[in-house]
């Protein structure tokens, strides 16, 4: 199931964009991850290609089950690890910005471990 950091937050980012929108369309995840619509096309294409998104004829954008979760895996890791950051004192933005980097190299194994760390400390 491993695709590249590309792929994963645009997975994300249709996965948080479904939470808000009714239906979430291509200019949708260019206008929140700023990128142009080509771009976001051909990544749709490649996401549709790998089974991970489908797409109906109106473009509407649909997470499949492989989609959704590694959309909700590395949403997941964004929100613990990002609010884990936060209570140990780095700034909000810094520790968002920290968290996206971090969500996609860490090990299922270290996440794990920093999961049950978090919880047990709580």
């Amino acid at each position: 199931m491993k695709i590249n950091e590309s792929a994963e937050n645009y997975l994300e980012a249709i996965l948080m964009l479904g939470k808000t929108h009714p239906v979430v369309r291509s200019v949708d995840i260019a206008t929140e991850l700023g990128f142009k619509k080509s771009s976001v096309s051909v990544a749709m294409k490649n996401l549709r290609e790998s089974n991970h998104i489908t797409m109906t004829k109106e473009g509407y954008i649909y997470l499949t089950e492989s989609g959704r979760e590694i959309a909700e895996m590395i949403y997941e890791r964004h929100e613990l690890l990002s609010s884990w950051l936060v209570k140990l004192g780095v700034d909000p933005r810094i520790a968002t910005e920290d968290a996206c980097r971090i969500e996609h190299d860490i090990s299922k194994e270290t996440f794990a471990a920093i999961k049950e760390y978090i919880h047990s400390h709580e």
